[in-house]
């Protein structure tokens, strides 16, 4: 691949503009990312994948992490690196409810890289105890990190933290971290969906037909060489999905172009596909909408699957999940809250008064104050009671 077609590719170009990585990252990117989806088949290889992108990044540790933005905890999926047992530990179990940028991850839009800076002012978390208990004394100054998928209560991110040595992250982290966030992403949605833990190429169709979302594989042409169970049975609606000529369609002529574009450029590895084909919309004939996801089949660990089917691709399809609306979000848009007011305003709401509020944020009560001054400026109220009743409006009023 030429550097102008990795440009064209994976956005290097327009995420940095100037600049051109060297061959010798070129060539690691192309292996991280058929690494990356060989473990959206194979769950046992995450962790070393998971530690390959850290490193590809810049960075001390990495790791795959879920978030709840209910109760402010976290759950580490997969990790590599150096955050000790007790640190991880105490995270889990203490620091995650005090974490001030858990919040800003929620607001951040999915694939694009956020550093701690983008979510808050450093001085400001320099001033938390999660920072002074927990940061500090590992010698630990950033976390970049990119969400992957999130809904009105959770969200999964990758992530790197950057240890003194590796510095606050810059701009070639930035856009290392903005080239691989699409190809984990889709790795990490089609591994939610199927496992098939290096299944051999000769049981594979055994294998999908045992799982309740629908899955093609296909050749470069759109040819359907196979589809599992649902598969079909979402081909009998014959709705938003169809085959014609033996090839697979879909009814929007606009979208089935895409389509046809993907399996073919599939023919040609994981790098001609790019960041297309996550998360296509397919909307049925009764309003029912469904996503599909495209992973490749010709290279790395994957190949022998495709080839014993002669399939260039595998096309996910499942009904979408049903769209909750999030009262903290709209309440945050409503009156254009930045993430650190509304941790404030829903530690108010759960927690109580200022001195508790600052002692569950881990911030100083100076700081809990300033924040509930432009509150009060904000939402129209002058009263910690106020506040209260705003928001339990705001949840009253989305679950009638």
């Amino acid at each position: 691949m030429s550097i102008r077609q990795y440009e064209l590719h994976h956005g290097g170009a327009s995420a940095l503009p100037g600049v051109r990585p060297s061959l010798s990252e070129l060539e690691h990117l192309s292996r991280l990312i058929g690494d990356i989806y060989d473990a959206a088949l194979d769950s046992a290889l995450w962790p070393d994948v998971v530690g390959k992108a850290g490193r590809f990044v810049g960075g001390l540790s990495a790791t795959l992490v879920s978030k709840d933005a209910v109760n402010m905890s976290g759950n580490v999926l997969y990790e590599s690196g150096g955050i000790p047992d007790h640190y991880r530990q105490t995270y889990l179990d203490t620091y995650a409810k005090m974490d001030p940028v858990t919040i800003g991850h929620f607001f951040a839009d999915i694939d694009q890289p956020i550093a701690l800076s983008d979510l808050m002012p450093y001085d400001e978390f320099r001033a938390t105890r999660f920072y002074q208990e927990w940061v500090e004394p590992q010698r630990l100054v950033d976390f970049i990190s990119t969400t992957l998928d999130k809904s009105a209560t959770s969200l999964a991110l990758f992530g790197v933290f950057r240890h003194e040595r590796d510095g606050i992250a810059d701009d070639a982290a930035r856009r290392r971290m903005r080239l691989i966030a699409p190809h984990i992403r889709r790795a990490v949605l089609v591994s939610r969906i199927i496992d098939l833990k290096s299944a051999e190429a000769a049981n594979l169709a055994d294998t999908l037909d045992g799982l309740s979302a629908g899955i093609y594989l296909a050749d470069a042409n759109g040819r359907l060489v196979h589809a599992n169970a649902a598969g079909h049975a979402m081909l009998a609606m014959d709705d938003f999905l169809y085959v014609a000529g033996g090839r697979l369609v879909a009814r929007d002529a606009a979208l089935d172009q895409i389509l046809q574009k993907l399996f073919y450029a599939a023919r040609d590895g994981d790098d001609e596909v790019g960041a297309q084909g996550i998360g296509l919309t397919l909307m049925a004939n009764d309003g029912m909408r469904y996503v599909a996801h495209l992973l490749p089949l010709t290279v790395g660990a994957r190949r022998a699957a495709g080839v014993a089917h002669t399939a260039t691709a595998a096309l996910f399809v499942r009904k979408a999940e049903l769209e909750m609306r999030s009262p903290p979000g709209i309440i945050a848009k409503t009156y254009n809250l930045t993430p650190t007011e509304l941790r404030v305003l829903l530690a108010i709401v759960e927690v109580g008064g200022v001195p508790q509020v600052a002692a569950a944020l881990g911030v100083a009560e100076s700081t809990v104050k300033t924040h509930l001054s432009r509150l009060f400026e904000k939402m129209g109220v002058s009263r910690q009671a106020d506040l209260v009743k705003v928001v339990a409006g705001f949840s009253t009023m989305l679950a009638g």
